[in-house]
């Protein structure tokens, strides 16, 4: 899933979530399924094509979706409805996705899902799936959950063979695919939700290929529009609002936050108008982009070029961005020409042929991106635009330090414009869906979901900095340009650093393989314990063989690092969160500070006996010369020589 997971829908008919009203005649057969679209790549090494999978809505659509449609328009966005807060997790370049966590059934069974605006449908793999990888969590049994219940065949679905269930197919641009029954049962959202458990209908998996089989996560998060979307049966029951918002972390740093439902937009949030009947009743979210700018110039293209084909989508599920060929063709030169002075070098993979640059020096961070590469704006049809900092089309080169290369491509010979995850990191988007548009605002996402807990969904002040430090023990004071500062009690010499971190496994997942993660980071283990789908690790950080003490500098940095996720754990130990820290001095006083009285007094005593013993020996020679001077009478002395008196 690491290069784009772009949505194939194989049924033409939509599914109604009004299945229980069975008809008297149902059809014989299912409707025949398209086949995938996916273009074969014009040469060797390049990327494969984004064909989005949009079909025109059948002639003759079923009347629950008519109805479904009109509900959905009349809905009160100034409702009082809860919502739905989720953690993000995992990073959208070194997974290739961002997943978030759902309980199915009674009792709950926990599942890792990706999240998708480019999917209608969610889905896990079936206990009685034999051809589903192995993932992150186990496979749903629905004959341990009391609620579940299966959805019969009818006239709103493709049904099975033996025409008892209703069944379901995806397939995806890179040749992975997703196959089962739908099923009913209760979704629970986490416990730092105010929407409690509802009742959805959602896909059992008895077959997975592809990425799909191979990846971590356990299945899809559908969100896109349709019947069976997540977002659109929560809306049909009237307990949430028509909106919903994401939020990507930024490089190298992962998680964010989700809500399903309205929040209240921040007053600088930049909107654009989204069409939802675009090409029929497309799943996708497409969005009125007009004009791309790269360092304050307009690339030479006409408007019409990103409204072509299926317009300009924006698709969580993807991965990078990729636009059209000409569109393609003036970005990267407009690129290159503002990074005339930067050595071009290969990219990372020899199976694609990237565009990527070294910086000059191998200690460049992403704060500092934006001194080197430019900016570059997306300007919308009513002229607002979306300024997109180095991160939102650049991803970091797995084999050269300080080198990075472009995170949009083309899109080969489809004309369509598709805006991934990379084009939105640290930033808040809301997909209001009521009013047929979305909005973007620039934050900080890895610490958005800690501020959206702690003021109950609304959302927080658009002149946050974006950093949020409240879970640190000792003060923080905020540097100039934004930067945090983690302040310790004076100047004092550290004998350890305690670490307590939350990790997004459980426990029993955690615990054959703590010593491996503890070993990873070089540090001391004190305990781990389990806190519901999470576990928390204190550790301990101390002075090396060689050093006595942890200075004031060094300590703040290694805060600093866990703080703001800029030290990466290994994939298999998900995402983490710095919950709390503490410094403790130095205990272990090195040696002249343990016996600093007795050496003081040392010395004194040593320059008292020094001064006596020299005061003895100026005595005894004084009493050496009074002895030499006297003479006897009788002995004899040497004779003088006479010196003649002047006359």
């Amino acid at each position: 899933m690491e290069r784009a997971l772009v949505n194939l829908t194989a049924a033409t008919v939509a599914f109604s979530l009004l299945f229980l009203l069975s008809q008297s005649n149902p059809p014989t057969s299912p409707p025949p399924s398209p086949p995938p679209l996916l273009l074969p790549p014009p040469h060797r090494g390049a990327r494969p094509s984004m064909i989005l999978p949009l079909f025109p809505s059948p002639k003759n659509p079923s009347s629950s979706f008519q109805n479904t449609r009109r509900h959905l328009l009349r809905s009160d966005s100034k409702s009082s409805n809860p919502n739905a807060r989720m953690r993000l997790y995992d990073d959208l370049l070194l997974n290739g996705y961002y997943t978030t966590r759902l309980w199915i059934g009674t009792p709950p069974q926990r599942f890792a899902l990706i999240v998708d605006t480019g999917s209608t449908v969610t889905y896990v793999p079936c206990a009685t799936c034999e051809q589903c990888g192995r993932h992150q969590d186990p496979k749903f049994q629905p004959e341990s959950s009391s609620t579940y219940q299966s959805v019969k065949c009818n006239s709103d679905c493709n049904c099975d063979k033996s025409r008892v269930q209703c069944i379901y197919e995806r397939q995806y641009a890179e040749m992975s695919s997703s196959r089962g029954v739908l099923g009913e049962d209760i979704l629970s959202f986490g416990n730092q939700s105010e929407l409690v458990p509802q009742r959805a209908v959602f896909g059992c998996e008895n077959e997975e290929t592809g990425d799909l089989y191979s990846q971590r996560a356990d299945g899809i998060m559908g969100l896109g529009r349709g019947d069976l979307s997540v977002v659109d049966q929560l809306v049909e029951k009237g307990v949430i609002s028509d909106s919903f918002s994401l939020c990507y972390g930024g490089m190298d740093i992962g998680g964010g936050a989700m809500v399903l439902g309205g929040i209240s937009a921040p007053s600088d949030m930049v909107f654009t108008h989204s069409d939802p009947f675009r090409d029929g009743n497309s799943p996708y979210y497409n969005i009125d982009l007009k004009e791309i700018h790269v360092a304050g110039k307009q690339l030479p293209l006409d408007p019409s070029i990103f409204d072509e084909k299926h317009g300009t989508v924006l698709d969580s599920g993807t991965t990078y961005a990729y636009l059209p060929e000409a569109a393609f063709v003036a970005f990267k030169n407009a690129i290159i020409k503002e990074l005339d002075s930067l050595k071009q070098i290969r990219g990372p993979d020899p199976n694609y042929i990237d565009i990527c640059f070294s910086s000059g020096s191998s200690n460049v961070n992403v704060s500092e991106l934006s001194k080197i590469f430019p900016t570059v704006e997306l300007v919308f049809g009513d002229q607002k635009k979306l300024l997109l900092s180095p991160e939102n089309y650049l991803f970091r080169h797995s084999k050269v330090r300080g080198s990075y290369c472009l995170g949009i491509f083309q899109n080969e010979k489809d004309p369509t414009t598709l805006l991934g995850g990379i084009i939105v990191r640290n930033t808040l988007v809301t997909y209001d869906r009521e009013h047929s548009k979305i909005g973007f605002w620039k934050t900080n996402c890895s610490e958005l979901w800690e501020r959206l807990h702690r003021t109950g969904g609304q959302s927080p002040s658009s002149s946050s900095s974006g950093m949020d430090n409240s879970t640190v023990e000792s003060p923080t004071t905020s540097a100039a340009g934004g930067s945090s500062r983690y302040a310790l009690p004076g100047e004092i010499q550290i004998g350890e650093i305690r670490l307590d971190v939350s990790l997004s496994i459980n426990n029993s997942y955690l615990k054959p393989r703590i010593n491996k993660l503890t070993d990873f980071i070089a540090v001391r283990l004190l305990n781990f314990t389990s806190e519901g789908n999470s576990s928390l690790v204190r550790w301990a950080i101390v002075p090396s063989e060689s050093s006595t003490y942890i200075s004031n500098v060094t300590a703040i940095s290694i805060i600093s690092l866990l703080a703001e996720h800029r030290v990466k754990f290994p994939v298999t130990f998900g995402s983490y969160k710095l919950v709390q820290w503490k410094v403790k001095p130095n205990s272990q006083q090195p040696w002249r500070q343990k016996h600093y009285l007795t050496v003081i007094l040392s010395i004194i005593i040593v320059i008292i006996v020094g001064l006596s013993a020299s005061g003895v020996w100026v005595i005894w020679r004084h009493r050496q010369r009074n002895i030499n001077s006297y003479k006897l009478v009788h002995v004899a002395v040497p004779e003088q020589e006479l010196q003649p008196l002047e006359s």
